[in-house]
C-alpha cells in the first residue's frame, strides 16, 4: 500500500500548472494540517496492507514550515505506522527550502527529494513563473546533502517557448554537475485554463517545433545514458537503484491512498473470475469543500468503479511506460486471462512493424513505439 499527501500551498502559482494549489493562504496552513490527520485516521480502513512508500507532493510541501511539517509526519505514522517504509519522498521548491526545513525533513524519515529545477536559465525560469533562481538548486542539494538526504530527483522541463537545443544541453549538464540520482524530464503541456496557454492561444509566445522539440528528448536519453543513467519510465531516468519505488506503484497499478485537496485514490482492489477491479476516489478541488468533507467525515465526493474491462486497458496503458514493459505472468495474475488471448494478433503485427518486441516473460516498446505510443495504445484497444 503506498500513501500520497497533497500540500496546495504555494508562494507563486506557476504559469504552467494547473494542479490543486493556492496562494496567500498561509493563515490555513495549520488547519489544514488537522484535516489531514483527521481524513487518515477515518481512512484507515481502506490501508489493504502496510504502507510501503509515502510521497508529499504540491504545491510546495516545503512551505510547510517545520513544526508543522512534524506534527504532520508523526501524526501520520501513529495511524498509519511506517515500520514497513522503504521510501519516503517529499518535493521541495529550490526557492522555498530552508535549512530548519531539511533538517526537520531528514529527522522525521524522508529519505529522498524531488526538486522542480525546470531550467537553468533565467529567463525561461521567469517564462514558466518559477520563483527560484538557478543557483537556488545547488545551495539546495548542499543543504538536503549535509542534513544526510543523498537520495535526491531533479525534475527539468523540455519544449519551453523560447528554448533552444543549446539551452536545454546547458540546463541537462547543470543538473548532471549535482549528481542527482534520478532525473525527470518532461515535455511542456500546455494546460487549459493556465496563462501559459492563454499566452500560446494569442501567439504572445510560440511552442519549438515538433522536430527540436524530439531532438531535446533524444539528446536526453543518450546524454543521461552515457552518464550511468537508465531510462526505466518514458520520463524519468535513474542511476541504478534509484528508480521511484512510489511511483512505480502507480505504474503497476498498487493501491494507494491520496490524502488533502484533489488528491486520488485507488484501493479496494479485487481478484475474480472476471479479473482485478478497483475503486477510484478523489477528493474535492477547493479548500472550502475538502474542509466540509472531512468535517462531515465523509471519505471521498467522488468515487467510481473500475472494471476489469478498464483495469486491464490501465494495465496496459501504465505497463507500456515502463522500459521494462509489460510481465505475461503478472498480466494473468491479475486479470485471469492471458495477453496472448486478447490482444495476440495486434501485439505480433505492431511486432512487425517494429513498434513491439517479445523479450522473455514481457512485452516492451521499442524507441520508435515509445515515441508514438499513444498510438499503438488506441490500436491496442481498438
Amino acid at each position: 500500500m503506498e500513501l500520497y499527501i497533497h500540500i496546495p500551498f504555494c508562494r507563486k502559482k506557476c504559469r504552467y500548472c494547473s494542479f490543486a494549489s493556492f496562494v496567500g493562504k498561509e493563515a490555513y496552513f495549520e488547519t489544514y494540517v488537522d484535516h489531514l490527520l483527521k481524513e487518515a485516521s477515518f481512512r484507515i480502513s481502506e490501508a489493504e496492507e502496510p504502507v510501503t512508500t509515502v510521497y508529499i507532493g504540491g504545491g510546495t510541501p516545503s512551505l510547510l514550515p517545520p513544526a508543522l511539517l512534524e506534527k504532520l509526519i508523526l501524526g501520520l505514522k501513529k495511524i498509519y505506522g511506517f515500520d514497513s517504509l522503504s521510501e519516503f519522498t517529499s518535493e521541495a521548491n529550490p526557492g522555498t527550502v530552508t535549512k530548519d526545513w531539511i533538517s526537520a525533513a531528514s529527522g522525521l524519515g524522508i529519505n529522498r527529494l524531488s526538486f522542480g529545477m525546470q531550467a537553468s536559465q533565467e529567463h525561461l525560469l521567469s517564462l514558466l513563473g518559477r520563483i527560484h533562481r538557478p543557483e537556488d538548486v545547488a545551495s539546495s542539494f548542499r543543504l538536503a546533502r549535509d542534513a544526510g538526504i543523498t537520495n535526491i530527483s531533479l525534475d527539468l522541463i523540455f519544449g519551453i517557448p523560447g528554448q533552444t537545443e543549446s539551452d536545454w544541453s546547458d540546463t541537462l549538464n547543470t543538473a548532471l554537475s549535482l549528481s542527482p540520482c534520478h532525473i525527470s524530464a518532461y515535455g511542456l503541456i500546455p494546460e487549459e485554463g493556465t496563462p501559459l496557454y492563454q499566452d500560446l492561444q494569442l501567439n504572445r509566445i510560440h511552442l519549438p517545433d515538433p522536430d527540436l522539440e524530439r531532438k531535446m528528448y533524444d539528446s536526453a536519453v543518450h546524454l543521461l545514458k552515457s552518464h550511468g543513467f537508465s531510462r526505466y519510465e518514458i520520463s524519468n531516468f535513474a542511476q541504478p537503484g534509484f528508480e521511484c519505488v512510489h511511483n512505480i506503484g502507480y505504474w503497476t497499478q498498487i493501491p494507494y491512498i491520496g490524502l488533502g485537496v484533489s488528491a486520488a485514490s485507488m484501493s479496494d482492489l479485487k481478484r475474480s473470475v472476471h479479473g482485478m477491479c478497483y475503486r477510484r476516489r478523489a477528493n474535492p478541488e477547493t479548500l472550502d469543500e475538502y474542509f466540509a468533507m472531512v468535517d462531515k467525515n465523509h471519505a471521498v465526493t467522488a468515487d467510481e468503479l473500475i472494471s476489469s474491462d478498464a483495469s486491464r486497458f490501465e494495465t496496459i496503458m501504465l505497463g507500456f511506460r515502463m522500459t521494462r514493459g509489460i510481465s505475461e505472468d503478472d498480466f494473468f495474475k491479475k486479470h485471469g486471462v492471458f495477453m496472448e488471448t486478447l490482444y495476440g494478433d495486434k501485439m505480433r503485427k505492431l511486432e512487425k512493424s517494429g513498434l513491439l518486441f517479445h523479450e522473455g516473460n514481457y512485452w516492451k516498446m521499442t524507441d520508435r513505439g515509445l515515441d508514438i505510443q499513444n498510438s499503438i495504445l488506441v490500436e491496442l484497444m481498438d
